[in-house]
């Protein structure tokens, strides 16, 4: 079974849209791409979504791989088949690692974030998000204020684990 995606971490993005993945993402995004041995540039999907999105979500080949078949799996008559291929499969970018270990952003990607100058990563278990770290600063303060006040302020994320809810 492969990792994990997690950590937070900030990197600075170049002119050319060049930033460099945390090492354990490289890491993960080997194991999750069969190739990579052989080539040594592991293969990733990027997926924007739809326009209200903030952020990018990336993930393995394989990661990816397996999300696509459960979207095709689903019943044609299924209205959700036509929205998942449409916010997922159609808005998805695949590419790889170059040789320096850099993901190359291309200017329509950083344009959806308004992207310049740094790169916020957040390991998100089997996926990671690359942000604006502006923008995920002010998103994630927004949820985390949500959040307390349904839950309380000595809330124990770990109780979210237990039954239903």
């Amino acid at each position: 079974m492969a990792g994990m995606f997690i950590g937070e971490y900030t990197f600075k993005v170049d002119s050319k849209g060049r930033v460099s993945i945390p090492a354990l993402f490289r890491r993960e995004l080997e194991e999750g791409d069969p190739e990579a041995k052989a080539t040594g540039r592991p293969r990733m999907v990027i997926v924007y979504g739809a326009d209200t999105q903030k952020m990018l979500q990336v993930y393995s080949y394989d990661g990816f791989q397996k999300l696509a078949a459960e979207i095709n799996a689903r019943p044609y008559t299924d209205p959700r088949r036509a929205i998942l291929q449409r916010l997922v499969l159609n808005k998805a970018h695949p590419t790889e690692i170059d040789p320096d270990g850099r993901l190359v952003l291309p200017a329509t990607l950083r344009g959806r974030l308004t992207l310049e100058g740094e790169a916020y990563f957040a390991g998100m278990g089997e996926t990671f998000e690359i942000w604006k770290p502006e923008t995920f600063a002010v998103v994630d303060a927004a949820r985390m204020e949500k959040l307390l006040a349904e839950m309380g302020e000595d809330f124990d994320p770990l109780s979210l684990l237990g039954g239903e809810g």
